[in-house]
C-alpha cells in the first residue's frame, strides 16, 4: 500500500495499465452488476436538484424507474446508490447511443451545458473503488471482466490507472493530493527499477 495524505492506495493503481475502450466494452460497467452506482450524501442532494435538467436525456424506462423508486435509493446495507431498472437491471440513468454503447444521462446533460455536475464520483473514478476505513480511505483497483479490453489498451498506451483517472482523482481529492501522488509514484517507480 502507498500512503498519500489520509489515503492508502493499492500498488496496482501505479502498476496496472488501464484506458477505457468503449468501442470494445460498450460501457458495460454501467449496465452490469448487482447494484447501482454508490453515492455520497452530497450527491443525493445534487441528484434531487438536477433531475429535471437530466430527465430530457433519459429514456422512458429510466424515467419510469425514477418515478417509481426515486432519484436514488438505499440498498440492503443502508448505502446510497442510483436506482436500477426492474426489467433489465441497468442504472436508471443509462441510455444507449446509436452504436449500442451505454452512456450516462447525467454526463450527457453536463456535456450539453445544462448542469455543472458531471456524474457520480464513484462512476467517474471507476475502476478505483474507495473504502472508508474510519481513520483513512483505501483506494483499490477493482478487477472486473467487463473492463478486460481496457487492460491491453492501457498497456499499448502505457497509461497506469492513476494517470488515466487523473481528472476524477483531482475532483475527489484535490490538486495538491494528486501532485503528492505523482511525487510518491515517481519515487516508488525509481525504487522498483
Amino acid at each position: 500500500m502507498i500512503a498519500v495524505k489520509d489515503t492508502l492506495l493499492s500498488e496496482e493503481l501505479l502498476t496496472k495499465k488501464f484506458v477505457c475502450d468503449l468501442g470494445a466494452c460498450k460501457g458495460a460497467c454501467c449496465v452490469e452488476g448487482e447494484a447501482g452506482a454508490p453515492l455520497d450524501e452530497e450527491e443525493v442532494l445534487i441528484l434531487d436538484e438536477i433531475y429535471e435538467q437530466v430527465k430530457p436525456f433519459m429514456n422512458a424506462t429510466g424515467i419510469k424507474t425514477i418515478e417509481k423508486k426515486g432519484k436514488w435509493v438505499k440498498n440492503e446495507a443502508n448505502e446510497l446508490e442510483t436506482p436500477l431498472n426492474s426489467r433489465n437491471k441497468h442504472c436508471a440513468y443509462v441510455v444507449f447511443d446509436e452504436h449500442k454503447i451505454a452512456k450516462c444521462a447525467i454526463e450527457m446533460a453536463n456535456r450539453a451545458g445544462k448542469i455543472d455536475f458531471k456524474k457520480p464520483v464513484s462512476c467517474h473514478l471507476y475502476p478505483i473503488r474507495i473504502k472508508d476505513m474510519k481513520s483513512y480511505l483505501a483506494l483499490n483497483y477493482e478487477k472486473w471482466k467487463v473492463c478486460k479490453p481496457a487492460i491491453p489498451c492501457g498497456e499499448k498506451l502505457n497509461v497506469p490507472v492513476y494517470k488515466f483517472l487523473k481528472e476524477p482523482l483531482i475532483r475527489r481529492f484535490g490538486k495538491a493530493w494528486y501532485k503528492e501522488l505523482e511525487q510518491v509514484a515517481s519515487v516508488w517507480e525509481k525504487k522498483k527499477m
